[in-house]
């Protein structure tokens, strides 16, 4: 037990590790094998969920959720074992049978887990932080961070070639070229439209993640150029970590949104879970004609995106303390922001859009990958061309870089050639895993100044995080992409 506490204190310092009870040396008031210790700015179950398989442990806490507050248990009372940590309260049990070295693993085993949920280890122990229920940084609450959670594209695409191939005529968009959403056809000039996204909080604001979350939703549909019509909730929720308040923000900041888009929210589902979770299933329209799809861009198409990169850079860098409040503004803005407007010039220009995709998860250059590879067509891409968020650069060369983000880059190695002069950093931010990201259109080049120019207004407006036209469809191949820096 008390190498266990020592272990602990010297690898995380004890303002992040707060032992509960008596002092170690009161042996007649504590039990010989138990250890009660609280960690900072972390939730007990998240924490169990990432160390479970090795360490034994239970939440010490007993936090309960009622629907205005959360309380904690005549135990944690009894200890004066303030609320504001109290739900990170662990308890460890140690045997008789217990060795030295298991000891020692444990606590290298907890500490990683710590620093990985709260990186931010320069806590001042005087700093006026308000850690009550309804101020939770929920980014503290999760293992990861908004659409870098996704499951790697490398696995998932084993997972999918185990499935059955779809034999329904009526369905037009299925799973074959990793499009952004399924498409099925119910009359000679309707198609319905149908995605489904969630994800982990990607910042701290309730409301703001809310909002997040649903323009992410909402972007599949407009990725198909359809037009969304109604959402359902999809709601993953610690009830006995979390202030019910707080989901009750996170559906104002979605609905809210889903307002903007002018999209009915009809109802939706939740669970308990040990990590909150938000997003919607939307269910939208498009004419069978105009179908986008990400798998027929032709030779000769400029590329064009809507909203700068590096959002998954950017949130790593919040997370950690380590971002400027422009940086962090600008991050949340671009992901609130609807890719509605874009869709609907582009909509309205008949003819233009070869093919089109959204950029999330895998990264400008994954996504660019599923197009041109179900496309049949190589691309150029100029790295001085595509828009970054101000003030991200400085974190990518300082490698604040998301493990999502460097999945993406070894899984899209294979179909990626970097010319002299496009270094590593250049290379990972190409990659970066972003969170309700921008369209990226398949352009005939014949329109592009007519599209340029119209997004050019947009962006004026603020209805456009950006209008940079970032390479060009080259000729027909196998996916070969290749970056000029």
């Amino acid at each position: 037990r008390d190498r266990l506490y020592e272990g602990l204190v010297s690898s995380l310092g004890e303002k992040r590790t707060k032992l509960n009870g008596p002092s170690l040396s009161q042996n007649e008031s504590r039990l010989p094998n138990t250890l009660n210790v609280s960690f900072p700015h972390i939730h007990a179950n998240t924490l169990l969920s990432k160390i479970g398989e090795i360490v034994a442990a239970s939440a010490g806490a007993a936090c309960h959720s009622s629907t205005d507050e959360v309380t904690i248990s005549h135990v944690l009372k009894a200890m004066k074992v303030p609320i504001e940590i109290a739900q990170g309260t662990v308890r460890f049990s140690t045997g008789r049978e217990t060795t030295i070295e298991e000891i020692d693993r444990a606590v290298k085993v907890i500490a990683e887990a710590v620093n990985q949920l709260n990186p931010n280890a320069n806590i001042s122990q005087e700093e006026n932080v308000d850690l009550s229920p309804d101020n939770i940084k929920l980014t503290n609450t999760t293992h990861g961070l908004g659409r870098g959670c996704k499951m790697p594209p490398q696995i998932l695409e084993k997972v999918l070639m185990g499935l059955p191939k779809i034999t329904d005529p009526n369905v037009l968009v299925g799973t074959e070229t990793s499009d952004d959403a399924g498409v099925y056809q119910i009359s000679e000039n309707v198609a319905l439209v149908q995605t489904v996204d969630f994800f982990t909080p990607i910042v701290d604001d309730a409301y703001e993640y809310g909002s997040i979350a649903a323009a992410n939703s909402l972007s599949d549909v407009y990725a198909m150029g359809g037009v969304p019509l109604t959402a359902l909730n999809i709601v993953g929720f610690p009830t006995g970590v979390l202030s019910i308040n707080i989901l009750n923000k996170i559906l104002l900041g979605a609905s809210d949104k889903a307002t903007e888009a002018g999209v009915s929210i009809l109802g939706g589902h939740t669970i308990d879970d040990t990590e909150l979770k938000y997003g919607m299933s939307v269910t939208g329209k498009v004419e069978p004609s105009c179908i986008w799809r990400n798998s027929t861009a032709q030779a000769g198409d400029c590329l064009i995106l809507t909203k700068p990169i590096g959002v998954g850079i950017a949130t790593t860098a919040m997370k950690r303390g380590l971002a400027s409040s422009s940086l962090a503004l600008e991050a949340v803005k671009t992901m609130s922001l609807l890719n509605k407007y874009s869709a609907d010039v582009l909509r309205a220009i008949k003819g233009a859009v070869n093919a089109c995709t959204d950029i999330t998860g895998f990264g400008l250059l994954g996504h660019l990958k599923e197009m041109v590879v179900s496309s049949g067509v190589d691309a150029t891409v100029q790295f001085k061309s595509v828009p970054l968020l101000n003030g991200v650069w400085e974190h990518v060369v300082a490698d604040i870089i998301p493990g999502g983000t460097k999945n993406n880059h070894s899984w899209i190695a294979p179909n990626v050639i970097y010319e002299n002069g496009v270094t590593l950093p250049m290379q990972l931010i190409l990659c970066d895993s972003q969170t309700s990201g921008g369209l990226l259109f398949s352009i005939k080049s014949e329109f592009k100044d007519e599209v340029i120019e119209k997004l050019e207004k947009l962006k004026e407006k603020g209805e456009s995080g950006c209008c940079a036209v970032i390479g060009k469809i080259d000729a027909k191949g196998k996916g070969i992409i290749t970056v000029k820096s």
